[in-house]
């Protein structure tokens, strides 16, 4: 840009730089930062999940001398969830640093380069958890894709086919393009059984803004998600209410989905990374609602220096498992394109 002043005033007058970076890259992760939140720890070879699939019954009315079953009931199996891991580099030139070190810096840039790192790491698997866990040749953590299907896309779930074992089935509805109250009304009711009833809705911008469409400007409220009943992870994200319970718009989200999770049966367990420390700062980065993605699962190796290069190079770590222990009692409405 062209300078506003001579000579005497630059020659006289400092330049100022704040002591922060703006963000105007990133964009909201809504499920990922919620999920990861509440992360716990993953402990063990892979994590099995015991379920129940099937009633017994042997149960009968009786009189006198009537006998009865004998057989034994085998009505559980375990669902089988591995770790997965993913990483991104941060790397710095050091004669670039030799100069950021001096008394002189506002910024402390190897902090920052590890906090931009990560919150751009966070990023990508914002987009991951909303996937089926098949990128990258099924290396990527499951996403939400896979946790919510009746078996027409993901057909297993934690190792078990949900053809074979049907309570392993989410509700999927294809919305015909149009979404209606009483197609979420259905939706509800297919994935509610007494207290049983999804915590959450997810969707995207579009699809939000499309509900509103369908809310009498009375009830077109918009509320702290943070302070709504039944939220879990409350991270000051705004909210529309369905059924007393918040609707989420995530840029993130897949285009057209409008789902409803039971947050109390989803969890990302968490795996730090072999030999490296956990991430712990105070961001130097504003604009975004990332707010330093740190907590279990990420994991740093600290700066190494290679022996040929005069430069310094690290790996942010995040490790763990995208779960649901209970698939039946969440659904989504997909291709929601209009009202």
């Amino acid at each position: 840009m062209a300078e506003l002043y001579g000579q005497r005033i630059q020659t006289t007058v400092q330049t100022k730089y704040l002591p922060f970076v703006v963000d105007t890259v990133l964009n909201s992760n809504v499920l990922f930062q919620r999920v990861v939140r509440g992360a716990k720890k993953w402990s063990g070879r892979t994590l099995r999940v015991p379920v129940k699939v099937s009633k017994n019954t042997t149960g009968t009315s009786f009189r006198g001398f009537d006998t009865f079953s004998t057989s034994a009931t085998d009505n559980r199996q375990f669902m089988e969830y591995s770790p997965a891991f993913y990483q991104i580099t941060c790397a710095l030139p050091g004669d670039e640093l030799s100069v950021a070190d001096t008394e002189d810096k506002v910024i402390d840039m190897m902090k920052l380069t590890i906090q931009s790192d990560t919150e751009d790491m966070a990023d990508d698997l914002g987009t991951i958890f909303y996937a089926d866990g098949t990128g990258n040749t099924s290396k990527d953590p499951l996403g939400l894709a896979a946790l919510v299907d009746d078996g027409n896309s993901v057909a297993t779930i934690g190792g078990l086919s949900r053809s074979t074992y049907a309570t392993l089935a989410s509700t999927v509805t294809a919305s015909s393009g149009t979404l209606t109250l009483a197609k979420m009304d259905t939706l509800w009711s297919a994935v509610t059984s007494g207290t049983q009833k999804p915590t959450a809705f997810y969707t995207t911008e579009t699809v939000f803004n499309l509900y509103g469409q369908l809310l009498r400007p009375q009830e077109r409220i918009m509320k702290d998600a943070s302070t709504m009943k039944g939220l879990v992870g409350g991270t000051g994200f705004s909210a529309l209410e369905f059924n007393a319970k918040p609707v989420l718009m995530d840029e993130k989200a897949t285009s057209g989905i409008f789902a409803a999770v039971n947050e109390n049966f989803v969890d990302w367990y968490a795996l730090p990374f072999f030999n490296a420390k956990a991430i712990a700062y105070k961001s130097q980065i504003k604009g975004n609602d990332y707010d330093a993605p740190i907590g279990l699962g990420f994991s740093w190796t600290d700066w190494i220096v290679p022996a040929n290069a005069g430069s310094v190079v690290g790996h942010i770590y995040f490790g763990g498992q995208f779960i649901t222990t209970n698939p039946k009692r969440h659904g989504k409405l997909t291709g929601v394109t209009g009202i």
